[in-house]
């Protein structure tokens, strides 16, 4: 049973005062309990005390807020039962909770949802129903926020629900279709609990039956409103628009008519609902929409929910602890029996009586509780007729109230008329006929009270009858039909009374006041019918006395078994005396056998048995390994087709291993085998051998699979056949060792050539940048960071060069243009050499801090991806050093662009920042040497901004911008010039967007080149993330030195950040 510890804090932050402290405890304390209790793993239905208690709880705070605050705290994807009964008990809060439940619980919407798509994708029994039922919450809950005049209870007057769809025909469609929605994942949970018992052929009185189809009570009665309501809105829907336009709401009614009485039919039928709800019945058809009158035939479905009765006081107790209680003595007796038989062969008389006592109580007690059922039955149906017949005396009394209303009007008009009849003769003649219309009421009346005294005597014989239960129940349905049929025919009159306006006032006043005593006097047959069933549960208390009786019977027959157990134990006591004499029998004779097989076991022919069956023991052995390897290799084989192993991937390094492993096995099972056949009465070094080979070799044979499913095509063909060609070659070669004969002649030379075979794939398979040695990449990384450093040297030499020459050779503003440019090319190649030197040092702190007891070169090949990033980054910094200083040299002598010089000051940036990111991954926050690095980062991004903003600004200094003058043009030459203006600007605009084109061609394939797209170490595929800009928010050029071979592995860093 789940249980709840604590009291969640927020539920403790409520708490004031210490008034209330000790009461708001207590509260919190059952509300734990009941929770705990109602809410568990247990398959069994939630209990309704548990549920009212929880249900009186959000009366008592005026909310759910408590309810809430332990369910959130509940284990719910642990178990589907406990998502079961949650969702259960969620329904019956939000039917009888208070009203500020429903706004409590439209917060924890996601929790509800969340619940429902976790069980809704595994395949469970009971969770494919959690999902439906949380999916129907949540129809529920945004329906009635949605319409707040619809409690979650449902149950509203025919006038609340004319006020909600009002005269806007697109409002009433609308709420039809909610409506409909709504059936149907009422109807939808129904179907789908009641397919899982057809499924399992369940009874509806276990437990776990039970606890299925304890939530359906709530269902029933949401169905009986929905679909009341659904006929109501249809009826208005056809009274307004064309038959034609409806016809896809009628089939929709239609289907979900047949579905709701298909369910209220099984559920009928089931004993678990009869004594827990009184289900509706349902008409024979549909109602007929296209006829208006149709309407007045329709009746409203009623559920019953009958008084419950105490849980403390269940009748199956009784009956489990007596029978617990006298099968103990029969137990006793039978084992005694079977052991010793019965004493001296006679069967005492006795005990024949006990039995046929015992039967006799067994068959009274079985009709005992017969009775007690049949009459709590019987009494749970009567209590629901009465119930029915109130409504319907309180809906005529309604209906009467209206027609006194009626009347009172009519009145009204009646005068009316008279004052103006009073004037001509045709006035006096309308009164004669409105006499005999009075006439022909008033005889219309009588014969509603003729009616009407044949129902009050109906209802009196069933009164009478009440001490017949079985005819009582055929009578009663047969009285509540004539009911219905009176009821109609009472309706149709009244509306006759309405149109039929000359009737004598005063008159129908007498009547009305008759018929209220006869209501009266009906009351009171009523009150007699509970009196007679007050003496139905007089006669239940008699049954009570019997089996008080019956019990002291009982005591009487234990009392009678427990003499006659001590007279068996003094018998018992002999038959031990015995039992002593024949094991010490026992005892001589196993040690006279002892010696004789001491004797035997000297023979030579008992010891060249025993060393046949130790050969024949040890080939069972090596048998049974045999079958065993053979198992898992068919197993490792069957994976290669099984469609779901595709979605397990492995890398080829793995593989390599695998196999490499496997291969080596084969030795041992080698030996292993030599072994066995030159001494068959050893097989341990065989059978470890065998077991090891067959675990390596399905590994391999798996991870080849795994492999395959990341593999080029072809690449994937072969290995797949490979693999399992190694799993085939082995399979045979332990078929050999199954018989003797071939035992001796089993190789393992076809089995090497197979796992060779995956070697070889998988070597090709490993990616190219993983072929470099341990020594070659630790240096690579040192050379190439010592070669960035010679080619910044370099650089910076040149820049200085560039400007003693700039300086001879021009002068003016060309010469102030190109001394800011190369001296921000300076500043910025100083920034990079700076980060360069940090980033070294900070290398060196990362080797020392991470390598241990191995060597740099061992580091570095331990981290290759880490590694080849860095070798990446120092190659881009390099090379775009170079590139900047060609671009300042061409730009000084006036042969470059100026943009050029823009686009490598990116470039540095963007390469700087991925030799920053590559630095970074491995080093310690608290690294001086890290924060000296992210420093020099953006001095270097300052500088880089230096360059670009000094050359635009020489751009423009020096680019001469034509005036433009067009004062001397006329207005037609002004046309001209505008059109080829015009066409100018299409052509650079056309050309602009294909050069964009080529563009993003290019740094596809520069990324293609450079590794973009790494493979991850689990062995799954997956994209690597899209490079971004660098902070001048400029993108690279495509296409660097160094990356033009192209590599399956770039490192863990694009290259461009």
């Amino acid at each position: 049973m789940n249980s709840i510890k604590s009291v969640p804090a927020r539920v403790l932050s409520r708490r004031g005062g210490h008034s209330l402290e000790a009461e708001r405890e207590q509260f919190d304390k059952n509300q734990a309990v009941s929770i705990s209790k109602a809410i568990n793993t247990q398959e069994a239905p939630v209990k309704e005390k548990h549920a009212r208690r929880i249900i009186l709880g959000t009366h008592h705070e005026k909310g759910a807020f408590t309810f809430w605050s332990y369910a959130i705290g509940l284990p719910l994807p642990s178990s589907a039962i406990l998502s079961w009964k949650f969702c259960h008990v969620l329904h019956k809060v939000l039917r009888d909770g208070h009203p500020n439940v429903l706004q409590d619980c439209q917060r924890y919407r996601s929790n509800i949802r969340e619940t429902g798509d976790l069980w809704g994708h595994l395949h469970d029994r009971y969770g494919q129903l959690v999902s439906i039922y949380t999916r129907l919450l949540l129809v529920k809950i945004s329906f009635h926020i949605k319409h707040p005049e619809f409690p979650p209870g449902l149950e509203v007057p025919d006038e609340v629900l004319e006020k909600t769809a009002g005269t806007d025909v697109n409002n009433i469609f609308q709420l039809t279709v909610e409506m409909f929605d709504y059936l149907d994942w009422e109807l939808k949970l129904s179907e789908s609990v009641f397919r899982q018992l057809n499924t399992s052929m369940a009874v509806s009185q276990m437990s776990a039956v039970q606890c299925r189809l304890a939530p359906l009570i709530q269902v029933i009665q949401d169905c009986s409103h929905l679909y009341h309501y659904t006929v109501k809105l249809m009826f208005k829907l056809h009274s307004c628009l064309p038959a034609d336009t409806l016809q896809g709401h009628r089939d929709r009614f239609h289907e979900q008519f047949r579905s709701l009485k298909n369910f209220f039919k099984k559920a009928s039928d089931m004993l678990y609902f009869k004594r827990l709800i009184q289900i509706p019945r349902l008409p024979e058809s549909p109602p007929n929409f296209l006829r208006a009158s149709a309407l007045a035939e329709h009746v409203k479905p009623v559920v019953v929910i009958p008084e419950e009765a105490p849980e403390d006081e269940e009748p199956e107790n009784l009956i489990e602890i007596s029978t617990a209680s006298t099968m103990e003595p029969q137990v006793t007796s039978d084992i005694f029996d079977q052991t010793f038989g019965p004493p001296n062969g006679i069967r005492d008389d006795r005990d024949a009586q006990i039995e046929s006592l015992k039967k006799e109580v067994d068959v009274l007690r079985a009709e005992m509780e017969k009775i007690k059922l049949e009459a709590q039955r019987y009494i749970t149906q009567l209590k629901a007729q009465v119930n029915s017949l109130e409504g319907e005396v309180e809906e005529q009394r309604m209906q009467k109230q209206k027609a006194l209303v009626d009347n009172e009007q009519l009145r009204d008009e009646l005068e009316k008329l008279q004052r103006v009849k009073q004037d001509s003769d045709r006035s006096q003649r309308l009164c004669a006929e409105a006499e005999k219309k009075a006439a022909a009421t008033e005889m219309r009346y009588t014969k509603l009270k003729e009616k009407h005294s044949e129902l009050i005597n109906t209802h009196a014989e069933l009164l009478r009858k009440n001490a017949d239960t079985a005819k009582q129940l055929t009578v009663t349905q047969q009285s509540q039909e004539e009911v219905a049929r009176v009821k109609e025919q009472l309706a149709f009159q009244v509306e006759q009374v309405k149109r039929e306006a000359e009737m004598k006032l005063e008159d129908q006043s007498l009547q009305m006041e008759q018929l209220r005593q006869e209501l009266d006097a009906r009351r009171e047959e009523l009150e007699q019918a509970q009196r007679s069933l007050s003496h139905a549960k007089q006669a239940g208390t008699e049954l009570s006395a019997q089996v008080e009786a019956l019990h002291a019977e009982k005591e009487v027959l234990r009392r009678s078994v427990s003499e006659k157990e001590c007279e068996l134990l003094s018998t018992r006591g002999l038959i031990e005396e015995k039992e002593l004499q024949l094991s010490q029998e026992a005892d001589k004779t196993s040690r006279e056998i002892r010696e004789l097989q001491g004797r035997l076991l000297e023979k030579s022919s008992q010891e060249q048995s025993l060393q046949q069956k130790l050969l024949d023991e040890q080939f069972i052995i090596l048998q049974q390994t045999v079958r065993e390897a053979e198992d898992i290799l068919r197993d490792a084989v069957a994976k290669l087709d099984d469609p779901l192993h595709i979605r397990c991937t492995s890398s080829p390094d793995y593989l390599l291993s695998r196999a490499q492993a496997a291969l080596e096995s084969t030795d041992a099972l080698e030996n292993g085998h030599v072994q066995y056949v030159a001494s068959m009465a050893d097989a341990a070094g065989l059978v470890g051998a065998l077991a090891l080979f067959a675990h390596l070799t399905a590994d391999t044979i798996v991870n080849g699979s795994a492999t395959s499913h990341l593999a080029p095509t072809d690449h994937a063909d072969r290995l797949t056949e490979t693999c399992r060609d190694c799993g085939q070659q082995s399979l045979d070669y332990l078929g050999k060792l199954k018989d003797k004969q071939t035992l001796g002649r089993a190789e393992l030379g076809d089995v090497r050539r197979a796992l060779r075979g995956v070697l070889q794939l998988a070597q090709e398979l490993r990616p190219k940048s993983l072929d470099i040695k341990q020594e070659e990449l630790g240096d690579m990384v040192e050379k190439e960071m010592a070669s960035t450093s010679e080619a910044i040297e370099d650089a910076v030499r040149r820049i200085e060069e560039m400007m003693s020459q700039a300086r001879n050779e021009s002068s003016g503003v060309k010469l102030e243009v190109n001394e800011r440019i190369l001296n921000s090319c300076t500043d910025l190649m100083k920034a990079i050499r700076l980060l360069v030197m940090t980033s070294t040092n900070l290398q060196k702190e990362i080797v020392e801090s991470g390598r241990g007891a191995a060597t740099t070169q061992e580091f570095y090949a331990k981290n290759s991806r880490w590694t080849e990033g860095l070798i990446s980054a120092s190659k881009a910094v390099g090379w775009g050093a170079t590139q900047l200083v060609e671009s300042a040299d061409r730009v000084v002598l006036h042969t470059g662009k100026y943009e050029e010089l823009i686009v490598c000051s990116h470039e540095i940036a963007a390469s700087t920042a991925q030799l920053v990111a590559a630095s970074k991954v491995k080093a310690e926050k608290s690294s001086r040497n890290l924060g000296k690095l992210q420093e020099c980062s953006r001095n270097v991004n300052e500088m880089a901004a230096n360059v670009v903003a000094s050359t635009k600004s020489g751009q423009e200094q020096i680019e001469e911008k034509d005036t433009m003058d067009f004062s001397g043009m006329s207005l037609i030459k002004l046309k001209k010039e505008e059109m080829e203006t015009q066409v100018k600007v299409l052509e650079l605009e056309k050309r602009l967007e294909g050069e964009r084109v080529r563009l993003g061609e290019l740094r596809k394939q520069h990324y293609a080149l450079a590794g973009t797209y790494d493979t991850e170490e689990d062995g799954e595929a997956k994209p690597a993330p899209a490079p971004r800009r660098g902070i001048l928010k400029k993108p690279p050029l495509a296409q660097k030195p160094g990356h033009g071979e192209p590599q399956r592995d770039a490192g863990p860093y694009p290259p461009h950040v």
